[in-house]
Order: C-alpha cells, then sequence, then structure tokens
C-alpha cells in the first residue's frame, strides 16, 4: 500500500488549536499507511524575519518550507482574528511563494480548522481566509459531509468548512466528544486522500 505523510500546521495562542492539531493527526494516523507530521509557526515579533529562537521551548517544531514541498497533504489551523487567521500563520505563508512557483503542493488534499472565544466570532470566515492561500497553491480543499453526525448533532464547535473548537473566556481547555471527533475524521479525510492521489496511475506522456 502506498505510505503518505501528512502535515498538519498551526499556530495556537493558549493552546486550543494545538489540541484541535493534535486530534487531526490522530485521524490521520488512523488510517493504514498515513503519518502525521506536527508543526507550528513563531509568533510575529520585532524580530519578524527569523525566528527569535530557533527552536521553540516546547511544543511542535516550527515548520520550514521543505516541510510544505515533502508533504502530501496539509492540515492548517489558526484561532481566529477578527474573523481572520492570525498573523504568524499569515506571515509564515507570504513567504511560500518559492513552493507556490514551483507547484510543490499542487493537486495535494488540504483542509483547515479554527478555534474562537465566542461561538459567532467569525469561526467560517476564518477557515474561509486560510483556505484562499492554498487555492492559489493549486490545492485541493476538504470539508467534512453531512454524512458526519457529530455535524449536526454539535453543541459547540463544527463546521461542513473544517473543524472548530469553542473556547469560552476564562473556561479550562477541554474540546468535547463532538469536537475530538469531527478533528480526528477531518484528519483521516485528508490522510485518505492524499493515499487514493498517490495511488493513481501516472498520466501517460
Amino acid at each position: 500500500m502506498s505510505s503518505c505523510e501528512i502535515l498538519v500546521l498551526y499556530y495556537s495562542r493558549n493552546g486550543a488549536t494545538a489540541e484541535l492539531a493534535r486530534q487531526a493527526c490522530r485521524g490521520i494516523e488512523s488510517v493504514d499507511g498515513a503519518a502525521a507530521k506536527l508543526r507550528t509557526v513563531p509568533p510575529v515579533s520585532a524580530e519578524s524575519e527569523r525566528p527569535v529562537k530557533a527552536v521553540p521551548e516546547q511544543g511542535a517544531p516550527y515548520a520550514t518550507l521543505e516541510d510544505l514541498r515533502q508533504c502530501d497533504g496539509l492540515l492548517l489551523g489558526s484561532p481566529t482574528r477578527f474573523g481572520n487567521m492570525a498573523a504568524p500563520l499569515k506571515y509564515f505563508l507570504d513567504g511560500t511563494a518559492g513552493p507556490w512557483a514551483e507547484g510543490a503542493l499542487s493537486g495535494k488534499p488540504a483542509a483547515v480548522f479554527t478555534s474562537t472565544s465566542t461561538l459567532h466570532g467569525g469561526q467560517e470566515s476564518t477557515l474561509l481566509s486560510m483556505m484562499l492561500p492554498l487555492l492559489h497553491h493549486g490545492m485541493l480543499i476538504a470539508g467534512l459531509p453531512f454524512t458526519e453526525r457529530a455535524l449536526t448533532e454539535t453543541r459547540s464547535g463544527g463546521s461542513p468548512y473544517g473543524a472548530t473548537h469553542h473556547a469560552p473566556p476564562g473556561e479550562a481547555l477541554r474540546l468535547t466528544d463532538h469536537e475530538s471527533q469531527l478533528a480526528r475524521r477531518l484528519g483521516a479525510r485528508v490522510a485518505g486522500l492524499a493515499l487514493a492521489l498517490k495511488a493513481r496511475p501516472a498520466p501517460r506522456g
């Protein structure tokens, strides 16, 4: 069976988006032949041309452009900032002109996820904002179909555009069962698509 590596790339300030990323990784690795690579991006700072520290003190390593080139699929995650992705993730994506010019991500599957502190605080617009650069890269966007029962049963996060989490201010970080399930299903969906695409016959010259 073909094998594939799915890059799970996220930015997280308080840990909620990071937990969604970990659940997505579990979903990826539930698919035979698929492996997850978890990566984050540094915060934007006055030294924004490079990370203040080359390696984060904790959590996932920082992503490189080579991680993008090598992956067979991508899950992209960010907290919501005024209905948009957070600046550190946007800054990283703005620096991907090289892989874009090479077509390194073209034809590969991708999906998105987010966390917000308000239930109607821009989850879906944030997911859509993350899709836009992926479309420019030629990626194939995967969402969550309503055949996923958790999508209609959830009373917190969850969207057909991608996995989400509602993180009310002052409450302990805890994904609901539905939120965790949908993040895992999204990871498994991208992994399954990546494997299917790798297994298809090469086009004739």
